[in-house]
């Protein structure tokens, strides 16, 4: 064991703690019998019906519906009944009695059931509505929660850091859940209406004006100067920024399979604007969610919009300065608040029957509501083809669609229509195409992009020297780039790298923007198609928290972009709690293992750092370990107690539950940075896959809610 640990001490001293090492899953391709087709050859749309008890209809015939374009009844070319019902298969994981937290499973693109993105619209929500809201969202993700969902928590006052992805871990979603907080400088008060201000009655008063300058409904609204109140003008600027980020959100899901889903918390938002003279218009929210709107109609995601407010009694509260004000100005008061109501619930309900989906308003039971949309992800698909017609521009500029259910007592959700552009029109809008913007892009996408094959690692390391940082190791499939031949017979390629790492409240951290020229003689180019080569590159870490990594890679010549991004949670050290740092691998073949351990040198036969990179193991090696751990406690005798064990797990199950075993400090002197190695035969039986190795550290002089301490690294077994 002391050859192990001799042997990682060199890279073990820039790898500390590191409590998330799960990517994005790259989205597979999507199949055209899975998703809404707008084009000029075919229309194709998801329909929901369900019976009087708002319970899915599953076994309707085509013959049962009826299409209409604009009126024009439609011919039904395909069919098909898409269904989200769990199989119950596979075997439930035995629990754990000794409560250690289990690593989150990776999700195959190919396992993914529902896509659901939790939008939380923190620039309208009130400091009551946002309390509610993150109880829901809570108690989806302890409750509701299943394997094969794939699940973002976003904040509409937020950018894209490292809460701001999809994912199926759920320690990414419980610290996206902690920063849903009240926004100050959001549209939201305290509470769901702004608390009514004393008015004096001056209804005995003689006066020669018709108009009371201190009665509200004598009051004319300040004006931005254009003909609009000034404060419908404000509540209309954080409803197009909302609207605005929900078509950024749409946009990136488009990447994914199938049907999505947008569950929107709100306060709600007003379609229609008021002028100064009090009549109605349409303006700009209303041509942003029609934008919003279609945009969601042709890449095939639902909207579902939860007014977080509950249930409102829109009566007079203790919070009311009432007693001086006059019966007339109470009434408009009151009317005024319903009012207020009604129109921003008029906003979500368009956006969610435009889409297919549905609103939930005045419950109390966000809960509730949220559950319902989960029920609500089986759906038919229906097509048709399209005449000449539909997209003349001359005759019509949006179709509007009916979907009738011929069978009595069922209700049917569906798609209102879409503009008279085919997808393929729309994708010839002209979009930057150069180098740096392909990085940007590949960079911010929620997903990762796969042109070129990459794995990226990142470490958490402290030292005394430098302090906190994160080393990030980034494996590159070498045979993914371009290598032209140059005059003296070596093979050139050039490597755009674009690194950026995000805070919890979405601001970029740091970032490296460098060119590389690759310059190989025959032997060092046929090692590196084969094998490929690390990045590396060291960020600092200014303060403890959450972060995610991301690493977009151009190829200059060639021009294929790879990305690839990590979630990050670094613990705090400074508060004295048991800590284990990154995971560190080596593959060794067993005769190297075996030679290492009866010599008296330690033998290094391949470098870790491409290992812990790559992680990935072939079967009948041995797969080394090793973790440093941090803030063990001391006894009487100034040396820990500590047990350590291992488990590994493959798509969730348990296979492999190593026993506890006491740490030996086997002559360590360093009780700050206790190093910790082992070794495990990867044998012929093991099949080939994805795997998860968890290190589980039990300090038994620790407080008891802080004796555990655990982390984990996914890897690949290949034959």
């Amino acid at each position: 064991m002391k050859k192990l640990i001799l042997t990682f001490a060199v890279l073990l001293v820039a790898a500390a703690c590191i409590f998330g090492q799960t990517a994005t899953p790259t989205p597979k391709p999507q199949d055209d019998s899975d998703v809404v087709k707008i084009s000029t050859n075919l229309i194709q749309l998801d329909v929901t019906v369900t019976d009087s008890k708002g319970n899915i209809v599953t076994d309707l015939k085509p013959e049962e519906f009826e299409i209409y374009e604009n009126g024009q009844k439609q011919k039904i070319t395909n069919f098909s009944f898409i269904s989200s019902v769990r199989e119950t298969t596979e075997k439930p994981t035995a629990a754990d009695k000794a409560a250690i937290p289990l690593p989150p499973s990776q999700l195959r693109p190919e396992k993914i059931r529902r896509t659901v993105a939790l939008v939380v619209d923190d620039l309208s929500l009130s400091f009551e509505s946002a309390y509610q809201t993150r109880r829901a969202l809570k108690k989806f993700v302890d409750e509701q929660m299943q394997d094969g969902d794939l699940v973002a928590i976003i904040r509409t006052g937020a950018g894209i850091g490292a809460l701001q992805q999809f994912t199926s871990d759920k320690r990414i979603l419980y610290a996206a859940i902690e920063k849903v907080k009240w926004n100050p400088l959001g549209s939201g008060g305290i509470s769901a209406f702004a608390p009514i201000e004393s008015t004096p009655d001056t209804s005995l008063q003689n006066t020669t004006d018709s108009t009371d300058p201190t009665d509200p409904a004598d009051q004319t609204p300040a004006s931005t100067g254009a003909g609009q109140s000034l404060d419908d003008f404000r509540s209309s600027v954080f409803a197009t920024g909302t609207l605005g980020a929900l078509k950024y959100i749409v946009t990136g899901m488009s990447q994914l399979p199938g049907r999505k889903s947008v569950i929107l918390f709100s306060d709600g938002f007003k379609m229609f604007e008021q002028d100064e003279s009090g009549f109605q218009e349409s303006g700009r929210v209303l041509e942003f969610l029609r934008q919003l709107v279609d945009t969601a109609n042709r890449l095939s995601v639902v909207f579902y919009t939860v007014d977080a407010r509950g249930l409102q009694t829109l009566g007079f509260t203790a919070a009311d300065a009432i007693s001086d004000t006059s019966p007339d100005a109470m009434n408009k008061a009151a009317q005024s608040r319903r009012d207020q109501l009604l129109d921003t619930q008029e906003g979500l309900s368009f956006l969610a029957e435009e889409t297919g989906g549905f609103a939930i308003k005045n419950s109390n039971d966000l809960s509730g509501g949220v559950r319902r949309v989960l029920d609500d992800q089986s759906y038919y698909l229906l097509a048709y083809e399209p005449d000449s017609d539909t997209f003349d521009p001359a005759k019509r500029k949006y179709n509007k669609l009916e979907v009738k259910v011929l069978r009595k007592g069922t209700s049917v959700r569906y798609r209102s229509g879409f503009f008279n552009v085919a997808d393929k029109e729309a994708a010839k809008a002209p979009a930057d195409t150069s180098p740096v913007a392909q990085l940007e892009n590949a960079l911010v996408s929620p997903f990762a992009v796969s042109g070129i094959n990459l794995r990226l690692n990142a470490l958490f390391g402290n030292d005394a020297a430098n302090g906190p940082f994160v080393r990030s190791l980034l494996h590159i499939d070498a045979s993914d780039l371009k290598f032209t031949d140059q005059l003296d017979g070596t093979k050139k390629a050039v490597l755009e790298v674009l690194a950026m790492s995000f805070g919890d409240n979405g601001e970029p951290v740091d970032k490296i923007a460098k060119t590389y020229t690759l310059t190989l003689k025959a032997d060092a180019f046929q090692r590196l198609v084969a094998d490929g080569f690390i990045y590396q590159f060291v960020f600092p870490v200014k303060t403890p928290g959450a972060y995610q990594y991301r690493v977009a890679i151009r190829d200059a010549q060639g021009g294929k972009v790879g990305s690839a991004s990590q979630f990050i949670e670094v613990p705090n050290l400074k508060k004295n709690r048991l800590a284990l740092s990154s995971i560190v691998l080596e593959s060794l073949t067993v005769a190297e293992f075996d030679r290492m351990m009866a010599s008296d040198v330690p033998v290094v036969a391949r470098n870790p750092v491409s290992d812990t990179a790559l992680r990935r193991i072939k079967i009948g090696t041995v797969l080394r370990y090793g973790v440093e751990i941090y803030n063990a406690r001391l006894g009487s005798d100034k040396r820990p107690s500590l047990q350590t064990k291992i488990r590994i797990f493959r798509d969730g199950s348990l296979v492999l539950d190593g026993k506890a075993v006491p740490f030996d400090l086997l002559g360590q002197t360093d009780m700050q940075h206790l190093k910790m190695a082992g070794a495990l035969s990867i044998g012929n039986k093991l099949q080939a896959g994805d795997y998860v190795l968890q290190v589980i550290v039990t300090d038994p002089l620790a407080k008891a809610k802080q004796q555990i301490a655990t982390q984990f690294i996914q890897f690949e077994v290949v034959q």
